[in-house]
């Protein structure tokens, strides 16, 4: 049985008002593809030409598009959240993650105001990226000020509120790793009491393995230690698969393979959110992938979110973030992205 409710209240009064708008994920997409003019759609090796010429079924959930703000963070600090918004409303995006609730030289905003704006633009705020520690006492972290944080997000009508910092305060040893697991299950079970949903976001490091016992991956102790039901996970894709290829040997260079995919496919109920970020393969990079705009990579995005939607009861279970750190040009990213990923088809 799936974990939402086969009807969906906000979903519902959000594609229908994309529809008397004249931006329904189908049109918006076509349109999109068209201006945006990028060659991404037709490179071969990620079946991009293939599936939007198809009349399958689309991989994206419709309601289920979002965004990092971060990748607009050049964008809010100058224009302000308004018109950032009307633009992502325009591409066809149906949510938000922030990070931060500031806007630079265009003001100050009241929460209050920052909940309407996204309502009035068709975009429901889904999460929010907060530090995990700090060793200022006053820092706006988890572990200073968990109180704070959660009324805010809460203000915010969040679901989801979470971090991206990794779990190395203490270190890298397992029982370093276990002692940061013991306070994320702390911060999961005080959002809870709230009605969200605590989550951690990943980088590469996650996926190395413990100082004091090279046999074990860190990102399995952090699994296997949180509880299920209080801690969540927002995989960042790239990042996973940039993991992949910095720790598929051990430290004594014995292989120790895995698949990104197959965390997910374990325990889809711990991913509700996933960041959809894009790379080019590059064997001299550290990471393995240069990162680009959704759609301009190699990582094989139709596969990914089918193997996902796929699963019974889970396609509108997940929230899809299109992310890149540092695009170049940041509002054509975020339109580049919608276009992509709204192309994509399952062969029937």
């Amino acid at each position: 049985m799936s974990r939402i409710s086969d009807t969906d209240p906000a979903l519902t009064h959000r594609l229908t008002r994309r529809g008397m708008l004249g931006v329904a994920a189908g049109a918006s997409a076509a349109a999109l593809l068209g201006a945006a003019g990028t060659p991404a759609a037709a490179a071969p090796g990620n079946g991009t030409a293939a599936s939007a010429a198809g009349r399958g079924r689309p991989v994206l959930p419709p309601g289920r598009l979002g965004i990092q703000l971060y990748s607009l963070r050049d964008k809010v600090s100058t224009l302000g959240f308004a018109p950032v918004f009307a633009e992502l409303e325009k591409y066809g995006y149906d949510e938000v993650e922030f990070a931060g609730y500031t806007q630079g030289s265009a003001g100050p905003i009241t929460l209050a105001r920052l909940k309407r704006l996204a309502r009035d633009h068709g975009l429901t705020p889904i999460g929010s990226h907060v530090g995990y520690y700090s060793d200022d006492p006053n820092a706006y972290t988890f572990a200073q000020n968990l109180t704070k944080v959660l009324d805010d997000a809460q203000a915010l009508g969040l679901k989801h509120i979470g971090t991206a910092s990794g779990p190395f305060r203490y270190g890298s040893t397992v029982d370093a790793w276990k002692r940061a697991a013991e306070e994320f299950n702390t911060y999961g079970a005080a959002a809870r009491a709230r009605g969200m949903k605590f989550y951690q976001h990943n980088h590469s490091d996650e996926f190395g393995f413990a100082s004091d016992d090279p046999k074990v991956r860190l990102y399995d102790v952090l699994l296997a230690e949180t509880d299920p039901d209080l801690v969540f996970l927002e995989m960042d894709i790239f990042w996973a698969y940039a993991g992949r290829f910095r720790f598929s040997r051990r430290p004594d260079g014995t292989a120790a393979p895995f698949e990104p995919l197959d965390y997910v496919l374990k325990q889809p109920h711990r991913y509700p959110l996933f960041h959809v970020k894009d790379g080019v393969r590059d064997p001299s990079d550290q990471f393995g992938y240069r990162m680009v705009d959704v759609g301009d990579g190699d990582i094989d995005y139709l596969r990914f979110l089918s193997a996902v939607t796929r699963l019974r009861g889970e396609r509108l279970a997940h929230h899809w973030q299109a992310e890149h750190d540092n695009p170049v040009e940041s509002f054509a990213f975020a339109r580049k992205s919608s276009a992509h990923l709204h192309s994509l088809r399952e062969k029937c």
